[in-house]
This record gives structure tokens, sequence and C-alpha cells, in this order.
């Protein structure tokens, strides 16, 4: 039988598939496992699922409350039923905490820069402590950040305090980058400046610019800013 989207059902424990562990503490499912059973065994936080077969469910949400029911010995607890969307995935997994937020800087305004930075430098245990928050988030959102690569190594350039390693690491547990195709044809210094030597070496290359080889990156900055025709 098909239940309800939205329905508050006392299922059977072992009508319930966890596909994913859960990375909680032992000692944090143990305490909470007593205290269920000390209030009428009872999951008072439901578990959210959706329906995979006649009366069969898969957990997408608040795995904890899964992990702690089935250390109290839980016959029967309480789910709500969702539908099979990713997007209900997702949602559920970031209410019950399970899921950081992810925030794309080829489109992020300067605020979700601000707030996303703001989250990871206040962390308990971050390598990110000493940023600056405010000169950061400016830094990156006037980057052209639309056309950084997805290996972020970019943010490392602005000198916003965000270096290679654990930094960049902890950094990319929030933010990615989706880039868009960059143009034919860069002209935009601030484009450039992503570039290291070689490639500039060849974009002047592609350009029919001549003389380029011995050129220093700076100076081939200058060249390629100011040459508007492809050759």
């Amino acid at each position: 039988m098909k239940q309800e989207v939205g329905s508050l059902m006392y299922l059977y424990f072992d009508e319930l598939e966890l596909n994913e562990p859960v990375e909680v503490s032992e000692f944090l499912i143990y305490g909470a496992a007593q205290a269920v059973n000390q209030a009428n065994s009872r999951n008072w936080l439901p578990i959210i699922v959706k329906q995979t077969g006649e009366d069969q469910y898969q957990v997408i949400g608040n795995a904890f409350t899964y992990a702690v029911a089935e250390q109290a010995g839980l016959d029967k607890v309480w789910c709500i039923i969702a539908d099979n969307s990713p997007a209900t995935t997702e949602a559920s997994q970031l209410l019950a905490h399970e899921k950081v937020p992810q925030i794309n800087l080829a489109t992020a305004s300067f605020d979700e820069i601000k707030l996303g930075l703001e989250y990871l430098v206040h962390r308990p245990v971050t390598s990110l402590k000493g940023v600056n928050v405010a000169k950061a988030s400016s830094r990156i959102d006037e980057a052209p950040r639309r056309y950084w690569r997805e290996s972020l190594n970019d943010v490392t350039k602005l000198k916003c305090g965000i270096t290679r390693g654990s930094k960049l690491k902890i950094f990319k547990e929030v933010f990615y980058v989706t880039p868009e195709p960059l143009p034919e044809i860069i002209t935009d210094t601030n484009i450039l400046e992503m570039f290291n030597a070689k490639e500039l070496k060849q974009m002047a290359k592609k350009r029919g610019i001549k003389g380029y080889s011995k050129t220093k990156r700076a100076d081939l900055i200058k060249i390629l800013s100011q040459t508007q025709n492809k050759v």
C-alpha cells in the first residue's frame, strides 16, 4: 500500500533500511538510547523515510535517531513519509544537521560568501582562525570567480588568508565552483591574472603575438589585455 507523503507513521524497525553509516560518537548514541528508553521507549523526534516497496522504507534524514532506536532495541519507531525527490533528501539531511550547505562561488552574493566564511572561521576546530571574514569576503566577491577552476586554487592567490593545504581543504567543505566557459579572447586583466606564465604564452601564441617567448608574466598580461583581435 502506497503511503501518503507527509504521514506520521509508527513503523516496525525492521521495515527500515539505512544505506549510509551513521558517523556519530557511540557515546552520544548510547546516551540518547538510555534517554529514549526512560521516555516510554518512543523516539519523539521522527525519522524521515521514503517508501521503497510494500512495507519497506529507506531512511533519508535524521539517521541519528535510527541509530539510537537500534541501540535502544525499539520494535517500532515514529517516521514521517517523504517523497522520492533528491531535493527532499537534501533538505531532510540539512534540517537534521547531517550535511553542510554548499555555496557555488560562481554565483554567490557577498552576503552568502560572508555567511559561509563566518561558519567556517567560528567552528570549534578550524585552521581558518585569524582569517578576517570581511576582508576575505570582499576580495573573493570582487574576484572573477565565475571563471575560477574547480580546484578553487584561485582563491589562494587573493591574499585573503586562505592558503593551500589545510585552509583550502576546509574552505572546500562549504564552497565549490561550477565555472562558466572562458571568453574566446580574454582582455580583462582580472581574468588574465588567473593564469600562469606558460598559460599566458599559449594564449599569446594563439593570438599570433610575436616575441612573447621571453616576456615576463606581468608584461604578457599587459600585452594580452591590449590585444583585442585574434590573428
